[in-house]
């Protein structure tokens, strides 16, 4: 039975980020497919010291960066489509547009489980939150026709606890907490909003591997020991933006409770 999931994000290494975990569970089964959509490059992301890279070649270095993560993590994409907008320039792209790009190839592949940014963006990030915008809009669009799939839109998320125990982390190292009301920092949602919460801690390892590909970013992780990597990468969680949850306890997999093609998925 097939179990189509389809990302959609803005910049290399959102990906990584939000689904590497997820993917690896699913490396193996023959019936998964996983697309994944960037709407950027990201051109004008942060150059970490000693990458090589510069300005002008940073985007086709991030595209590289993000097919080794794919290969380090051992499941590459399917499907990969680079829509090489502007980075931080989505906010500027017709909504209409973006969206229309994003529904193309939701309607090719009529996925099971489309994945994209909420809201909050998860930073605030502006081109974080055009994305997940467009990408909602095409996801309602294509199941308002009654096509295959379409069975749940997942916005990815960091549960408010979870920023809580980082924050701890590194006001016990002496360093200054995140602050979730600046642009760029991680903001948490209210815990009882989350309704995926994946265990990746099997596969911790080689999500952690394929973050180590970004190397023009710096990510953040490199300041923590290893054990804290691991803890921080040990779960992926989402609010469900789609069907309504109405006290449904928490799924554990994203594909878990939905109506297959034929059968339910276990």
């Amino acid at each position: 039975m097939r179990r189509g999931l389809t990302v959609v994000v803005a910049h290399p290494d959102d990906d990584t980020f939000g689904c590497a975990g997820t993917v690896a569970l699913h490396a193996e089964d023959p019936e998964f497919r996983f697309v994944l959509v960037h709407a950027t490059n990201g051109e004008a992301g942060e150059i970490a010291d000693g990458s090589g890279a510069t300005r002008e070649t940073l985007g086709a270095i991030r595209e590289e960066e993000d097919r080794r993560s794919w290969v380090a993590l051992g499941r590459v994409p399917d499907r990969h489509e680079w829509l090489r907008y502007r980075d931080h320039g989505l906010a500027d792209v017709s909504s209409d547009e973006l969206t229309s790009r994003v529904e193309e190839i939701l309607r090719e592949e009529q996925p099971d489980v489309v994945i994209t940014f909420g809201p909050d963006g998860i930073t605030g990030h502006p081109d974080h939150i055009a994305i997940g915008e467009a990408t909602t809009a095409a996801f309602h669009r294509r199941r308002a026709e009654g096509l295959p799939g379409f069975r749940r839109l997942i916005h990815s998320a960091i549960a408010q606890s979870t920023l809580d125990g980082w924050n701890r982390q590194l006001v016990e190292a002496g360093k200054e907490p995140m602050d979730p009301t600046r642009l760029y920092v991680p903001r948490g949602v209210p815990d009882q909003t989350i309704g995926v919460d994946v265990d990746t801690s099997d596969v911790a390892q080689r999500i952690l591997a394929a973050l180590r590909e970004h190397r023009t970013q710096e990510g953040g992780l490199q300041d923590w020991s290893e054990e804290q990597q691991l803890e921080a990468v040990s779960h992926e969680r989402g609010v469900i933006a789609w069907p309504e949850q109405r006290g449904e306890a928490v799924v554990r997999d994203v594909f878990e409770g939905l109506e297959g093609r034929g059968r339910p998925v276990r």
